[in-house]
C-alpha cells in the first residue's frame, strides 16, 4: 500500500492544469472549497481529506482523458488547488 506522499509524487497532470491550480492557492478558503468539492459538512483531518481529494481528482482526470461531456476543467483546477493546500497542511501537522 502506498502512503499519501507516494500517491502525490505519482500524480502527473498537464502542466497547464497545475499552473492554473497554483493561481488558486492564494484565494483558497478551506471550509468553503472542501464542502463544495467533497460535499462534507464536518471536515476530517488533512490526511483523510487528501485521500478523498485524490480519489475525486482521479475521477475528474478519467473524465478528462475520456473526453466526457460532463468533465469540468474548473472543478479539476479547484480540486488540484485543494490538494496542493491540503498536502502543505498535512506536512505542517506532521511537524507539530
Amino acid at each position: 500500500m502506498l502512503d499519501i506522499h507516494s500517491l502525490i509524487r505519482q500524480l502527473s497532470r498537464p502542466r497547464i492544469l497545475v499552473r492554473a491550480a497554483r493561481f488558486g492557492v492564494d484565494d483558497y478558503r478551506r471550509d468553503i472549497e472542501l464542502r463544495q468539492i467533497l460535499g462534507l459538512e464536518i471536515l476530517p483531518r488533512s490526511a483523510e481529506i487528501v485521500l478523498k481529494l485524490l480519489d475525486h481528482e482521479a475521477g475528474l482526470n478519467a473524465r478528462r482523458l475520456d473526453k466526457d461531456a460532463h468533465y469540468s476543467i474548473a472543478d479539476h483546477i479547484q480540486t488540484l488547488t485543494a490538494i496542493m493546500i491540503e498536502v502543505r497542511s498535512l506536512k505542517t501537522e506532521l511537524v507539530e
